[in-house]
């Protein structure tokens, strides 16, 4: 069996930079974590296992009692920062810039007398900072939720790790429905997020299946999996190489390999290693008679 490898693949600037933060707190015991770092599981239980605190993603309503707060690469509202900096914590502020930019974008938005729709997840911590800055808003997931709105400007940006895709469709459909209104457009997906969906599409012409390396919370790692499986290519994703099925490999004979953005280098290459380790009898194809014919070479990468 043959692995090829996306072109672009794994940790992303803004959470390598975050997790070395992390990583050079000297008394983790002294730290809360504002929700999830990142959203990988083992990296959050390397985290506990050092000591640091965490609040819950979902409800970070509670004041920590440790003196001071780290902010998580997918940042917190002005508004979460100064509630955080009134009860007398100390911010270790690891907010992606990329992310800094949409705040900054959807803010200007607002002040120039916009209404913002902001194409994302709803619920999700990136798009929940960028909103509560806002007086006035929408959250558009897909193309089901564009409406004529009573507004004469609409202003849209977009959560960080948005397919191109998906943005380009929501953006058409919102000014087909609202051909009266001013628009203006703020294309907030990061570049990162762009090169991992550009090298999915690549892969997906030179494979018979997509392994995507991730956590399961991961809302990158989830799109790269709904992209090759709309591109026509079968994808399985995973958090580590244990979850790995030889019953999925069976009878093909070239794998793709890709990982969000949260996922870190040693997984990425645990997982390959564990796919060019599979067994050959993992790969045989039945014969005209039953019996198994060898459908792979030597697995490479």
């Amino acid at each position: 069996m043959k692995v090829i490898r996306a072109e672009a693949l794994g940790l992303c600037f803004g959470v390598r930079d975050a997790l070395e933060v992390a990583r050079g707190v000297d008394d983790p015991a002294a730290v809360t974590i504002h929700g999830e770092l990142v959203h990988n599981e083992r990296v959050l239980h390397e985290l506990e296992a050092r000591g640091f605190h965490s609040t819950p993603e979902r409800d970070r309503r509670a004041i920590p009692e440790t003196a001071e707060l780290l902010i998580t690469a997918h940042g917190i509202s002005d508004r979460e920062r100064s509630r955080l900096e009134a009860a007398g914590k100390r911010l270790i502020d690891t907010t992606c810039p990329l992310v800094r930019r949409v705040h900054f974008a959807a803010r200007s938005l607002a002040s120039a007398g916009f209404h913002v729709l902001v194409i994302g997840r709803p619920g999700h911590v990136e798009v929940a900072g960028i909103v509560e800055d806002l007086d006035d808003h929408d959250v558009i997931a897909s193309v089901d939720d564009v409406r004529t709105w009573p507004h004469a400007r609409l202003g849209i940006v977009c959560q960080t790790t948005t397919p191109p895709r998906l943005v380009a469709e929501i953006h058409a459909a919102v000014r087909q429905r609202n051909p009266r209104a001013e628009i203006r457009f703020v294309d907030t997906v990061c570049q990162p997020t762009r090169d991992r969906q550009s090298a999915v599409e690549r892969l997906c012409r030179q494979v018979e299946l997509v392994v995507v390396v991730g956590g399961a919370n991961s809302n990158n790692t989830r799109q790269l999996v709904e992209l090759c499986r709309a591109r026509g290519t079968p994808a399985v994703q995973v958090q580590s190489p244990r979850q790995l099925d030889p019953e999925w490999f069976r009878g093909l004979r070239t794998i793709g390999l890709t990982a969000g953005t949260s996922t870190l280098d040693e997984t990425v290459e645990e997982v390959c290693a564990a796919l060019c380790a599979l067994p050959e009898s993992a790969f045989d194809v039945p014969g005209p008679s039953g019996a198994a014919t060898a459908a792979h070479g030597r697995c490479h990468s």
